[in-house]
């Protein structure tokens, strides 16, 4: 399949969810969105850039005239009409002559200044946020984008063997974390987003910032750590001890193995988001340690880090085949230590593959 046939299938997969959401179009700006529909990928700026999609209508995509080559040249713009507007316009005016009265879906990115513009020359229309009118417009990936998520799975995993394999007492998070940096560049991320290092009590906060706190033997560490392959996310969390795991870690750490385990043998086309997250929770839930799960199982990955599908108790969205979250059950105990398993899946015709095979046994590190 090539380029651009790819992104007018994806466009015209986005305008039938508009027909079906009884909407009269989608504005799309810079963006996630804007990237999987066109694979066009300016900076959100001031500039409006728009792409407008409408049923009976060719999808149109507005431009800063200074833009236009480099709209152009990218691999999904070949067959969409590229409209301009010139430094010193206003660019609402010619927003404009796209729009027309109605009930008008936008990207969750959309900036307010623009969205304001957009109520400014449309007083006619009403506006409405694309995450809550088309729900899961990228959540079912193709083919490409599953392999790419493979390949980010991979690179995620090798650049845990090697910083399991360097030693961790005496040194900081700060610096654990920036290794893991390197290694994920390493190891193939054009980009990295995220470092978790969590040492000791700090493993009990899910979204600690490394510190300059020292890692210590006889301490557990949680590390989450993600970037980007080819555009595409990754998301691992993998829970270690320094030397001799602390008192009463084994067992936590043992319950949220088997919740993890539970939670991906749920997964399966028809099935609801909200069972898997149950999956989970039952687990913890009877061996003692509901209370202290403290966030959802898990969130979607794509373009984004988080995005559709989320894996929480009240959403009733069923599964579909090609969707991809992370599946990722945790036990905080303040003031003592903290245990997450995190792996990326996606749903197969008949149930889960996962992108992370990093050994989910309990590693001890030096």
């Amino acid at each position: 399949m090539t380029g651009p046939v790819r992104f007018e299938g994806r466009r015209e997969r986005a305008t039938a969810a508009v027909v079906g959401a009884g909407l009269d179009g989608f504005l799309v700006t810079p963006g996630p969105d804007l990237r999987y529909l066109t694979g066009y990928d300016p900076p959100p700026l001031e500039r409006l850039t728009l792409l407008r999609l409408a049923p009976g209508s060719e999808p149109v995509l507005l431009v800063p005239r200074l833009e236009r080559a480099a709209a152009q040249a990218a691999g999904g713009v070949a067959e969409l009409e590229v409209a301009t507007w010139a430094d010193g316009d206003d660019p609402y005016v010619a927003a404009a002559a796209l729009l027309r009265p109605g009930r008008w879906a936008v990207t969750d990115r959309t900036w307010a200044v623009h969205l304001l513009g957009f109520q400014s020359v449309s007083r006619d229309s009403s506006f409405v946020a694309a995450a809550a009118a088309l729900p899961g417009l990228r959540a079912v990936k193709d083919a490409d984008e599953l392999e790419a998520l493979a390949r980010a799975g991979a690179a995620a995993d090798a650049a845990f063997e090697a910083i399991t394999a360097r030693a961790f007492a005496g040194r900081t998070e700060e610096d654990v974390a920036a290794e893991l940096a390197d290694l994920l560049r390493a190891n193939g991320h054009e980009t990295v987003d995220f470092t978790i290092v969590a040492s000791g009590p700090n493993a009990a906060s899910p979204h600690h910032d490394a510190s300059d706190r020292r890692i210590r033997p006889g301490e557990a560490v949680v590390l989450d750590f993600g970037g980007f392959v080819d555009g595409y996310g990754s998301d691992i969390t993998r829970t270690v001890v320094v030397g001799e795991s602390p008192e009463g870690f084994d067992r936590v750490y043992d319950v949220v193995r088997r919740a993890q385990q539970a939670a991906f043998e749920t997964v399966r086309p028809g099935v609801t988001c909200a069972e898997v997250d149950r999956a989970a929770r039952a687990v913890i839930d009877q061996a003692g340690f509901g209370p202290f799960f403290i966030h959802r199982t898990g969130h979607g990955i794509g373009l984004e880090t988080h995005e559709d599908p989320y894996i929480v108790a009240t959403n009733e969205a069923p599964l579909r085949e090609g969707m991809t979250f992370s599946i990722e059950p945790g036990i905080y105990l303040d003031g003592r230590f903290g245990a997450r398993i995190e792996d990326i899946v996606s749903v197969t015709s008949d149930g889960a593959r996962r992108f992370n095979e990093a050994p989910r046994d309990l590693r001890l590190v030096d």
